[in-house]
């Protein structure tokens, strides 16, 4: 993990955000004046779940894991995030606590703002104080969703979601196909490491996927589709 202070780019960069680009110049200035870069390496962790929530991140480059830490060591992978997105959690404005953990899963840059900066400026500012809510409730509706998947779908038709979510949302744009780990996959579609890895077989077997190593390639989205909707 590397620091860096206040780089010269930010009014160029967090506009990108859909959220940020709300701010006017004298609000950009404070962040500006009120923030850090930190560089992360795969694997290492952004926000640790229970820890004081003092910043929000807004990651600008790399890819991170959102999870729930559970009982017996297994966690439940919320989502996968790429740049531009912001991290917080509902600790903001509550508790200020963090209820869930960040990871990077690539090398991955953060900016870190502290929290009672972005009070400050939403406290000033009506349209980003909506453009916040909006994206806090975005995440609530996207968790009632999973919930629902994760309940009332059988293992097949989890893996099938969840390799559909990571092409159409995470991977997107990337030829090289679909990139994670199986411990990850797992923890995705709330199963043993074991069982995402049968199911992968069988897939791979019907040709649906193909897999190379930690790489999958989606042959025929129908088909996955149908067993997502179905299973």
């Amino acid at each position: 993990m590397q620091e860096k202070k206040n780089p010269k780019n930010i009014k160029e960069n967090i506009v990108r955000s859909p959220i940020f680009s709300m701010l006017n110049e004298e609000q950009l200035d404070i962040l500006q004046q009120n923030y850090h870069e930190v560089k992360f390496r795969p694997g290492e962790t952004i926000f640790k779940q229970g820890m004081a929530m003092t910043h929000i991140a807004l990651i600008t480059e790399g890819m991170v894991k959102i999870y729930i830490e559970g009982i017996n060591n297994r966690n439940l992978i919320l989502r996968m995030s790429r740049p531009i997105t912001m991290i917080g959690g509902p600790g903001f404005f509550t508790d200020y606590k963090h209820h869930v953990s960040a990871m990077a899963i690539e090398e991955t840059t953060g900016w870190f703002i502290d929290v009672n900066t972005v009070t400050e400026i939403i406290k000033q500012n009506k349209d980003f104080a909506i453009s916040v809510l909006k994206w806090a409730n975005i995440h609530t509706a996207l968790n009632f969703v999973k919930f629902i998947e994760l309940t009332q779908k059988g293992m097949h038709g989890r893996i099938a979601g969840a390799l559909l979510y990571l092409q159409n949302e995470v991977f997107k744009g990337r030829e090289e196909g679909i990139h994670i780990n199986r411990q990850d996959l797992a923890d995705l579609t709330a199963m043993s490491k074991e069982s995402a890895i049968r199911i992968l077989k069988e897939l791979k077997d019907e040709n649906i996927i193909s897999v190379e190593g930690s790489s999958i390639v989606l042959n025929d989205v129908d088909k996955l589709a149908r067993i997502s909707l179905n299973g």
